[in-house]
């Protein structure tokens, strides 16, 4: 196991109701004039968004709003919000939403008090100060309720990049799971898509003897496989729907990643996709991520075989390891299939003939990236190209 510290400060608000708590938090953290960013129409026509500003109202927050986040956030917005908070003499940044609405939030958290370009932290930048943020989650997925990172679209170009840094980590995350229930099955399988995909990124590793983290990875991966078909099924299911929320965020707190090497390409390859098309970062990632482990599996054949054993029940063939290996991504793109997830280009709305671009977009150039399997831009093509073709 490598050497790691791990800072994990957010507090976790979890429950029935307890979005009507999340004022005190605030005010606990030290907010006193709060920016609450939000996405479309749904936190309106729900009420959530009422019993946001009555808990602020109760407990003598003031409030400025925000709302227009959407998925694959933009940065036309987060300077917008930039603008806004330094003008309402912002100290606290309130995301009511999913891992958008939350990243924007960073975004416009680590903008405020920077003299540059907020962009300069998705160019390689690391934040040092940012405003604080706090969350009340509404969808199970990216994680970005207990993360340091954020992940933004920029619109000239279409350029979709990420950072992170420990202050952004949200001061607190109100998470109740009913907020979850109304969401359509789509986007309910996105969230897992991109849960597992969490782990998994962490889960493909080169150190050795860490054990324990396998084992957390593994929980995890097998707790999405038995709960996402319950709620696929019945989208009332509260404790599926409670279990399926804190594995998103068990997920990506980095709780699992500690102490070893880590990859993190498909996410890369992935968010050109999204970028390009705009569809959803889940729904990309059920395309792209077995294609990426039908690329690299025969770097370690018998990790793949403990990820097809362990988790999804396949039988050892000693005699070839590869065949073993082979049917735990089968069944990984079988399980994202049976929950209404797209496998291939053609189903997620992508085109063979886009490449070149998405690879061109991808800014490799001559150099190599990833943590378990350093890829080339002839890689990259070449898992795009897997991933165009990918059937059952």
């Amino acid at each position: 196991m490598n050497d790691f510290n791990f800072y994990s400060p957010t507090e976790f608000v979890f429950g029935r109701g307890r979005e009507n708590e999340c004022g005190k938090y605030v005010r606990k953290y030290g907010g006193t004039k709060v920016l609450l960013h939000y996405g479309g129409q749904s936190a309106k026509r729900s009420g959530l968004l009422d019993r946001v500003k009555a808990s602020l109202e109760k407990n003598g927050i003031a409030y400025c709003e925000l709302g227009g986040v959407q998925p694959n956030p933009r940065d036309t917005l987060v300077y917008k919000g930039i603008s806004l908070a330094r003008a309402e003499g912002v100290d606290f940044i309130l995301a009511v939403g999913g891992g958008s609405v939350i990243d924007s939030s960073k975004a416009i958290a680590m903008g405020v008090p920077y003299d540059g370009d907020f962009w300069d932290f998705y160019s390689g930048k690391r934040a040092e100060k940012a405003l604080p943020v706090g969350t009340v989650l509404t969808i199970a997925a990216a994680g970005s309720e207990g993360s340091g990172d954020s992940v933004i679209t920029k619109e000239d170009g279409m350029l979709k990049r990420g950072t992170g840094s420990d202050v952004l980590r949200p001061r607190f995350s109100v998470m109740a799971p009913e907020l979850t229930q109304t969401l359509p099955p789509f986007q309910t399988a996105c969230g897992a898509a991109d849960i597992m995909a969490h782990v998994f990124e962490r889960y493909f590793t080169n150190t050795r003897e860490v054990e324990i983290t396998d084992r957390l990875c593994e929980a995890v991966l097998m707790t999405m496989l038995k709960e996402t078909p319950r709620v696929i099924a019945d989208p009332d299911n509260y404790e599926a729907r409670a279990n399926i929320m804190w594995a998103g965020t068990v997920a990506h707190t980095n709780v699992v990643g500690v102490g070893r090497e880590q990859d993190w390409n498909s996410h890369g390859i992935e968010h050109e996709l999204s970028a390009l098309y705009d569809c959803a970062h889940g729904a990309g990632l059920a395309v792209i991520m077995p294609a990426w482990m039908e690329f690299v599996y025969k770097h370690d054949v018998m990790r793949f075989c403990q990820m097809a054993t362990r988790v999804f029940g396949c039988s050892m063939d000693f005699a070839a390891p590869e065949n073993t290996a082979l049917a735990g991504i089968k069944a990984f793109r079988s399980f994202l299939h049976s929950i209404g997830l797209p496998i291939n280009f053609t189903e997620l709305g992508a085109k063979e003939e886009d490449i070149p671009l998405l690879v061109e977009k991808f800014g490799l150039g001559g150099g190599r990236t990833g943590g378990f399997v350093k890829l080339s831009s002839e890689d990259v093509a070449e898992i795009y190209r897997i991933a165009a073709r990918a059937s059952l």
